[in-house]
């Protein structure tokens, strides 16, 4: 019996009379399982036989132990596939990172935002296989072909107006008027102003004679000083040496020096038809020059998808793809920065770059930091852009550890046994980074 001033009680509670809250153990059994076999079938079960068959041989039958993880790290090859990665985890996220946060920081200060967001994110909607294929096509070493070296080119050509023509040399003889000069022309005897001088060139190839040329044109006698560069060579033979025959081509696009007492005192380049002229020169004796650019061959940009560039070009096709992945995370950190913090430092006196550095970058850090970790991890995974990007012959030079991976196991090399090493030595790889960006994200719903 309940005593004064106590609320009266009730019967006991047992588990009987106590209520429920939500499904029977049975019935959230019975919903989790499906996904807890498939999960075991796609995710467990790969990777304990991956642990499991990284400890034979290749055929499968003998046990080989750590045998396959030596491999690993002795072999020349996967050294050279290991300091590639170690390459991309160093390089690639950092780039990604900072474009991202250069871009995210872009956004809030242009009034085309909205556009400007949509072309930089745009290349998130081609697989990295499309992706590799478009620069595969931008880094083709041709100028005609490939836009890497087409803008190189164009930038060249802009400050070096010269023609290129390989092994092409001056006509040889006592009756040439020039001769070769460590790799240039010059003219046997000084030449004086006012009279015409002419330049035979042969050795020409057709396929560098440029489609503009035009039919050789002696040069006229005139103030200053002039001449003919031209290929000293008739089709089908005839024509006279040492004169400028009417089938002749000029070689356009020379550049051409008036040196006196070693020191060059105008420079020219050659018309269509060969001609030049010297505007302005003071009368004097001068030795006319073909530098030995002339004879070299023609610019033509970088070759992209040599051994030597290879993995900073592939690396330039990933930061094309996440670029804009890693704006729009920075974006949305950005967008929730106090901007009483901001507008409070600018009052203090503050420069938009102390404010920059002080304030958004340190706020922005726990999203920094998850764009980096996730670059880190897509850059341990990549496989199409290297295997699409690198050509077969400098596939070697540009390998990683997911390529060598399906390489080893499927491309040819049928040993399942050190790709299943592989495997495992890349899940030991990412998986800090998962683990850590896992854990960064509770503590942020928390």
């Amino acid at each position: 019996m309940a005593t004064a001033g106590e609320p009266p009680t009730g019967p006991a509670e047992t588990p009987r009379t106590r209520q429920r809250l939500g499904p029977s153990p049975a019935v959230a059994i019975a919903f989790l399982l499906p996904a807890a076999l498939l999960l075991g079938i796609w995710v467990v079960y790969p990777i304990v036989y991956s642990i499991f068959r990284s400890l034979f041989d290749a055929a499968g039958t003998g046990f080989v132990g750590l045998g396959n993880y030596a491999t690993i790290f002795t072999d020349s090859g996967m050294l050279t596939t290991i300091r590639n990665n170690l390459i991309w985890v160093v390089v690639a996220p950092i780039i990604v990172t900072t474009l991202g946060l250069i871009f995210a920081v872009l956004t809030e200060r242009i009034k085309w935002a909205t556009a400007f967001k949509l072309i930089v994110f745009m290349p998130m909607a081609v697989s990295l296989m499309a992706a590799g294929v478009i620069f595969r096509l931008v880094y083709e070493e041709n100028p005609d072909k490939g836009l890497a070296n087409a803008i190189l080119t164009t930038v060249h050509d802009t400050f070096s107006s010269s023609q290129g023509y390989p092994e092409a040399r001056p006509r040889e003889g006592d009756q040439s008027p020039v001769a070769a000069d460590n790799g240039a022309v010059v003219t046997k005897q000084p030449v004086q102003t006012g009279q015409p001088v002419l330049i035979p060139i042969v050795g020409v190839k057709p396929d560098v004679l440029p489609a503009d040329a035009e039919p050789a044109k002696a040069a006229t006698a005139g103030p200053g000083l002039s001449g003919t560069v031209w290929f000293d060579f008739t089709p089908g033979g005839g024509g006279q040496t040492n004169v400028v025959d009417g089938t002749e081509k000029g070689l356009p696009g020379m550049t051409v020096e008036a040196v006196q007492n070693g020191e060059v005192k105008a420079t020219a380049t050659t018309a269509a038809d060969g001609t030049f002229r010297f505007e302005g020169l003071a009368d004097g004796a001068y030795t006319v020059r073909l530098p030995k650019d002339n004879f070299e061959a023609a610019y033509n940009g970088l070759t992209w998808l040599g051994p030597t560039l290879i993995t900073p070009a592939i690396i330039g096709a990933f930061v094309w793809v996440w670029a804009g992945f890693a704006m729009v995370l920075i974006a949305a950190g950005l967008a929730g920065i106090p901007r009483d913090a901001l507008e409070a430092a600018r009052i203090d006196g503050a420069t938009e770059w102390q404010v920059f550095r002080k304030i958004t970058v340190p706020l922005l850090s726990p999203v920094l930091l998850v764009v980096f970790v996730t670059m880190i991890i897509n850059t341990l995974k990549v496989f199409d852009l290297v295997f699409i990007i690198a050509p077969s012959s400098v596939q070697p030079q540009a390998n990683v550890v997911a390529l060598e991976m399906w390489r080893v196991s499927f491309g040819g090399g049928n040993n399942q046994g050190l790709g299943s090493a592989l495997a495992v030595f890349l899940l030991i790889l990412v998986l800090p980074f998962m683990i850590m960006n896992i854990r960064r994200f509770r503590r942020g719903e928390s």
